[in-house]
């Protein structure tokens, strides 16, 4: 291993990461009490420290209640950010948890907490601590899922905060490029402690699994920095593709009739597979009332329609409350009727100039 992954981060390097958060009016620190979260919280109070006026930075622990040293890691964060001069405040997962699909009940249950805190702070940036390594196993994750591109791109540094109630939060990941062994290193630097999480080591959960086998894949030149280093040349071929779809959507999603898209089924077969696919899947996402389609039914529903549109017959097919039409040389896309009473009655209208942006129907799977 290089010295430089098992070196502390210097001030200078820590004034680099928090780039373009100085202006912020508060920024909410995510702090499990974890070695990576506790090196978060660190580096953001010697950073805020170090400028004459900057955001307000507000220390946040989410307490699942899912291990009886839950409480006692939130006190000691508490601890820590009171030496350090941050306020704190701990906030509990109330109610049942599932038995199956806890980790992302959790990761929803998180972001939800984190976004009321955020808007009780007055803060519009969230930070996590998010590191190389967590990168690497997304992107691990994403590949065992069969995930395309856009997937495959993983963790952003800057992005939306995930629900419905945080459209205007921003969740921020400044570590995402940092090997862990260097916050480690950071917190050894600096004497200070954090907790030690036994889940992370948990092989009935799939993220511990693969972490587990990323020293053998580093034997092979799969390293973390190699993984990372694909999720951000996939990330900017995705955004390459995705510009090209916005001029095709422009081009080809003018006629309008009503809440329905109509496209020329010419125009359509002669874009590329991969454009095709996602402006048929905007459509969708457009008109749809079933929320996000699966990558694999709107490729399987987009190959069907190609050869729809070949055989110049009549065909139709709904998929995610939409519904997809070919009719001589038409391809409409437009609300599926209502399965039952009361079933898809809601409509989203996103048919806004430009079209909507990045559909979530294929992309983050």
């Amino acid at each position: 291993m290089s010295r430089d992954a098992t070196t502390a981060i210097s001030a200078s390097e820590a004034k680099s990461l928090f780039a373009g958060l100085a202006s912020a009016s508060a920024v909410v620190l995510a702090v499990s009490g974890g070695p990576d979260s506790t090196a978060l919280m660190v580096l953001a109070a010697r950073w805020r420290k170090a400028l004459k006026k900057g955001p307000a930075l507000v220390a946040v622990t989410v307490d699942h209640g899912l291990r009886t040293e839950s409480k006692r890691e939130a006190r000691d964060v508490a601890r820590l950010a009171k030496q350090l001069g941050l306020p704190h405040r701990t906030l509990r997962w109330i109610g049942a948890k599932p038995k199956s699909g806890l980790p992302q009940a959790a990761r929803n249950a998180r972001y939800r907490l984190l976004a009321a805190a955020a808007l009780k702070a007055g803060a519009s940036h969230i930070l996590t601590a998010h590191t190389r390594d967590d990168q690497a196993e997304t992107v691990l994750m994403r590949m065992t899922r069969g995930s395309g591109l856009s997937g495959l791109a993983a963790m952003q540094r800057v992005a939306a905060l995930p629900g419905d109630a945080a459209e205007a939060l921003f969740l921020v990941r400044p570590l995402l490029e940092v090997p862990k062994m260097r916050l480690i290193a950071t917190l050894k630097a600096a004497a200070i402690g954090f907790a030690d999480d036994p889940t992370n080591r948990d092989a009935a959960f799939t993220r511990p699994r693969l972490r587990g086998l990323m020293p053998r894949l580093a034997e092979e030149g799969l390293d973390a920095a190699r993984l990372t280093l694909l999720a951000r040349r996939l990330r900017r071929a995705d955004a390459a593709i995705e510009a090209a779809v916005d001029v095709v959507w422009h081009g080809l999603a003018g006629d309008r009739r009503g809440p329905t898209l109509v496209f020329d089924a010419a125009d359509l077969a002669r874009i590329p597979g991969e454009i095709r696919l996602r402006l048929i899947g905007r459509a969708i996402d457009a008109v749809g009332t079933e929320g996000p389609v699966e990558l694999g039914k709107l490729e399987a529903l987009v190959e069907a329609l190609g050869v729809g549109v070949g055989a110049g017959v009549r065909w139709r097919r709904s998929l995610a409350g939409a519904l997809v039409t070919v009719h001589r040389d038409k391809v409409s896309v437009e609300t599926a009727p209502a399965r039952r009473v009361g079933h898809g009655s809601a409509r989203r209208n996103a048919l806004t100039k430009g079209g909507p942006k990045r559909a979530s129907t294929a992309k983050s799977r």
